[in-house]
């Protein structure tokens, strides 16, 4: 059984206004054994898009390598923009030693509404995927059912948006549930209807394309 370690701290600071939370990045990162196109940081995976995505919407000139240079190049975009990141996942178990969500077992989470509590600027959670097994927002309604706390529906249409009170407090905090940005999301959107007629208007329309103009409006 693989013991995976979420290898990075949440990285947060007194300013921050929204969160971007997945679950875990690849073994490998919790492991110390990085490809030469990895960042180590989160979301530094040479195979994920999160960082594409943003480096497309704000054209950043990002560095896709293991330098401490591309690490700082990321924290300082997130620090000018406001932007934390605080996994959900702190850590769980495997059979097999891959990024399957589904694979999880013994799963342990982070606090996030500690975390919402000490950071007080927070109104956006962004979910780096939905309310399948295993996911963010699914590990989160969990997380919430310990502060006996319920998200309210806003929008039902994708990206899925939800709100919630901060137990403790009269503060409303809203949730995206974004296309997780993984190759393995690319079969869901070549499904929805939204996609085909892009697709159609524009035979080069991707679904990295798609992804881009799912993110920008919630992260500008």
């Amino acid at each position: 059984m693989f013991f995976h370690r979420h290898p990075y701290e949440p990285f947060l600071f007194p300013e921050v206004e929204k969160v971007i939370i997945g679950t875990l990045p690849p073994p490998r990162f919790t492991k110390g054994q990085l490809h030469s196109e990895d960042v180590d940081f989160c979301y530094g995976s040479r195979n994920g898009m999160l960082w594409p995505i943003l480096n497309q919407i704000f054209d950043l000139d990002l560095k896709y390598e293991t330098t401490k240079a591309a690490v700082e190049q990321r924290q300082h975009f997130l620090k000018e923009h406001r932007i934390g990141v605080c996994d959900i996942v702190a850590s769980a178990e495997r059979e097999k030693v891959d990024a399957s969500d589904l694979g999880m077992q013994n799963v342990k989470l982070r606090d996030i509404i500690g975390y919402l509590m000490e950071y007080k600027n927070v109104n956006t959670l962004l979910f780096m995927g939905g309310n399948s097994k295993n996911g963010p927002e699914y590990f989160f309604r969990k997380h919430l059912k310990t502060y006996s706390v319920q998200l309210e529906m806003v929008s039902a249409e994708v990206p899925r948006v939800h709100q919630f009170i901060v137990p403790g407090s009269d503060r409303s905090v809203k949730t995206i549930s974004f296309t997780a940005p993984s190759g393995a999301a690319n079969r869901a959107i070549g499904s929805l209807s939204i996609y085909k007629d892009r697709k159609k208007r524009n035979p080069a329309y991707t679904t990295f394309d798609f992804r881009v103009d799912q993110y920008r409006p919630f992260f500008l």
